[in-house]
């Protein structure tokens, strides 16, 4: 102990146990002022400070300096064996439910057949959500002016919606029955592309020799906003 000898042990000892009471309970790292405003006078915060230092090294908690600042922390080997995992539950939203629906039965499928299909421009966030989730991916560019990239599912969103292949997929009177389908007539998503079927794929297999940055924008064109009607 480097605390003044002239103080009883049993006197030493409250004076951890206080210090250490107050580094507990503070809400945010303490400077050596607002530790000795709950401490005796006359004492020396550094002292007590090294010794508190000393008393917890090599424990699960550890008092430590934060911009001149004394607090807890867990031990930093410790720091992996207490991350806790949370699932989150998000709920699509209906502008994300129609996108994903248009790649699944009109894959592979550019933006523009997704705003076409749904009759409403197409926002970057919806298809970042997707993204996200990992339900879509970028497909192969079509060998057409502008070689726009295509869209398709992905082996997670079989996975998720208990489907083994695509063939699987509900048919549109399945959709009906089960009352699935929104019966707004402007919005004909499950129906057959023509679009698609005009416009082919590139003949090279395998995935795209330049894939885009999916960090930037995912289309050249401009962002409209996705539930404004066309």
């Amino acid at each position: 102990m480097t605390i003044n000898p002239e103080v009883e042990p049993d006197a030493r000892t409250e004076l951890l146990r206080l210090a250490e009471a107050v580094l507990f309970a503070a809400v945010e790292p303490l400077d050596n002022a607002s530790i000795a405003a709950q401490l005796p006078n006359d004492t020396n915060v550094d002292e007590v400070i090294e010794d508190l230092r000393k008393l917890y090294a090599g424990r699960g908690v550890n008092v430590v300096n934060v911009g001149g600042k004394w607090t807890l922390r867990t031990a930093p080997d410790l720091a992996e064996r207490l991350k806790i995992e949370r699932i989150s539950q998000r709920r699509l939203s209906r502008a994300a439910h129609e996108t994903l629906a248009v790649v699944a039965y009109h894959q592979p499928v550019t933006r523009a057949e997704i705003e076409e299909i749904r009759g409403v421009s197409l926002s970057k966030g919806t298809m970042d959500t997707l993204l996200e989730v990992n339900w879509i991916r970028p497909g192969r560019r079509r060998n057409s002016p502008g070689r726009p990239l295509t869209w398709v599912t992905t082996e997670e969103f079989l996975s998720h919606f208990g489907i083994e292949n695509l063939k699987d997929l509900p048919g549109i009177q399945e959709l009906k029955a089960a009352g699935l389908i929104d019966q707004r007539p402007a919005v004909n998503i499950y129906a057959t592309s023509s679009v698609r079927d005009e416009l082919p794929l590139e003949s090279i297999t395998g995935e795209d020799e330049n894939p885009p940055e999916l960090d930037a924008p995912l289309e050249d064109e401009e962002e409209g906003e996705d539930e404004t009607g066309t």
